[in-house]
Order: structure tokens, then C-alpha cells, then sequence
């Protein structure tokens, strides 16, 4: 559904077949909303609309609409579009999946952006033929000078970046302070943090990947007790090797505590928007 590149499936066409390839497509064409200075370059708000588009369909139209050469070429920074890493994320998975990879979007935290925090952030992961594999869509050649980066991204570790239900694990069992995780440009973190994105990772499993402020069902605020038997458990669904599993499936078609409804408050917007 929101991976999908519609009417815009033949772009896909005459793509890289390899995985290194596609990330840089992806490089050449969009530009995170946070990280401009790293290229000299300044957003309008005009320019940053883009940041809100779910769908990649949407996605794609707004780049052919600046641009329509073929999405192997590059465009300058200064004409990129503007989103930020979920974007990257969805794009590299409709690419993937367009020759035929098993792909999806994966949310939880970066540790390689700054030493202080387990940052929020997406990935993308495959399957190779013998294991799930991540891959950081967003970080080019620029970033890796910029962040402490010591790594091969288009096969990141996974103590590198977390997923929310394994971050929920690790912080329950002792293992890292959930303190440490969330978004510290917005100086927040904690559980409920981690517990928002694992309902943005679980539906982002069943093929909703939707924008990394995107609220709905239980999420829970700052200052909200959060459901801590409920998230344990909904850790162990996401984290399940098979994910997802019948259960969790049935868990978000059924439970409104986590199914995504037609319609989810943009907080960056402070208003309900229809997903699609």
C-alpha cells in the first residue's frame, strides 16, 4: 500500500540490481529536512511539505515533478526532495521489492549519530536467502564523515541500530537505560518513547510504515503511565523471528489499541490526516 510505486513502477525499470546501487539512488534524490547544512543548502517551507507524504507513489510524483530524468541520475542537492529518514527507508523498500527482494521498513533507534543517545530512526531490511539484513538508506558519503560511522550501512549491526521492541527488551532486562532512547534534538526519551515506536514498527511489519510522528491508538504521551505487560508483550511479537506472526496480525487488525486507523494525528502538524 504505502510502499507501493503505482503508476510510477516502470521508473523502477532501469535501476542498480545491487544494494549498494540503490542506496545511492536514493542519495541522489532526496535530502533529510535536519541534515541540509551538511550540503549548503536551505529549506523553504514550501520545500519542506514533502517531509508529510506518506505513500512512495506520492513520494515518486513529487520528485518526477521537479525532476523527470530517470532516477539514476543524481540531482544536485539544492533539488532534492525534502523528507526525512523513513522516506529514505520506504523508498529503498519499494525499489528492493520491485526486483523481486522481500523487503520492508524497520523502526527503532540509531546509536552511530551522537555518543549520548540511542537516536529514532528507520531502516530498511531484506532478506538475503539466509538472514534479515539491515541497511541504512539515508547515509551517503558526506554522513559517514560526519557521524561516528565505523561500519558497512548497507549491512548494519544490530547493536547499531535497535528496533523498538528489542530496545523495550534490553531496557526491561537491565541492559541500557531507557533514558538513553528517543530524540535528543527534542531532549525526549524514555519507555514511552520506545513504546511509540514499537506500534510504528509493528504496523510498519504488516506493510504501514507511517511518518515517524504519526500518533494513534496507545501510544502514550511524556507524562503517561505507560502499559508495561502490554508492551512486553507486543516486544515479544515484533521481535519474533518469524514477525509477523498470526498473532500479531490479528493484534493489528482487532485491538485498537494498535490497529491503524483510516485517519492518525500529524503531532508535526497538529492535525488528523487520512494515512492514504
Amino acid at each position: 500500500m504505502l510502499t507501493s510505486p503505482g503508476r510510477h513502477a516502470c521508473l523502477f525499470e532501469s535501476l542498480p540490481t545491487d544494494i549498494a546501487g540503490l542506496t545511492k539512488v536514493g542519495h541522489g534524490l532526496l535530502i533529510h529536512e535536519y541534515l541540509t547544512h551538511f550540503y549548503d543548502v536551505e529549506l523553504s517551507e514550501e520545500d519542506r511539505k514533502t517531509v508529510h507524504i506518506r505513500p512512495v507513489e506520492e513520494l515518486l510524483t513529487a520528485i518526477t515533478g521537479e525532476d523527470d530524468r530517470p532516477l539514476a541520475i543524481a540531482r544536485p542537492p539544492a533539488e532534492r526532495t525534502a523528507v526525512n529518514c523513513r522516506h529514505f527507508t520506504v523508498l529503498l523498500v519499494a525499489m528492493l521489492r520491485s526486483q523481486g527482494t522481500t523487503a520492508r521498513a524497520r523502526c527503532g533507534f540509531g546509536s552511530y549519530f551522537n555518543d549520548a543517545c540511542y537516536e529514532d530512526h528507520w531502516v530498511a531490511e531484506y532478506w538475503n536467502g539466509t538472514r534479515w539484513v539491515l541497511v541504512d538508506g539515508q547515509i551517503d558519503d558526506v554522513q559517514m564523515t560526519k557521524f561516528p560511522i565505523d561500519f558497512d550501512v548497507t549491512d548494519v549491526p544490530r547493536d547499531k541500530f535497535v528496533t523498538a521492541g528489542r530496545a523495550w527488551q534490553w531496557c526491561r532486562a537491565g541492559k541500557a537505560d531507557p533514558e538513553k532512547f528517543g530524540l535528543s534534538m527534542f531532549e525526549e526519551t524514555g519507555y514511552w518513547w520506545i513504546a511509540a515506536n514499537m506500534i510504528r514498527d509493528a504496523a510498519a511489519l504488516v506493510d504501514v510504515p507511517l511518518l515517524p510522528f504519526d500518533v494513534w491508538g496507545m501510544m502514550p504521551e511524556p507524562e503517561d503511565e505507560v502499559d508495561m505487560e502490554f508492551f512486553d508483550r507486543l516486544a515479544t511479537l515484533t521481535e519474533h523471528p518469524d514477525a509477523p506472526t498470526e498473532e500479531l496480525k490479528a493484534m493489528l487488525r482487532d485491538d485498537e489499541r494498535v490497529r491503524v486507523p483510516a485517519k492518525v494525528m500529524n503531532m508535526a502538524r497538529k492535525r488528523e490526516e487520512a494515512i492514504i
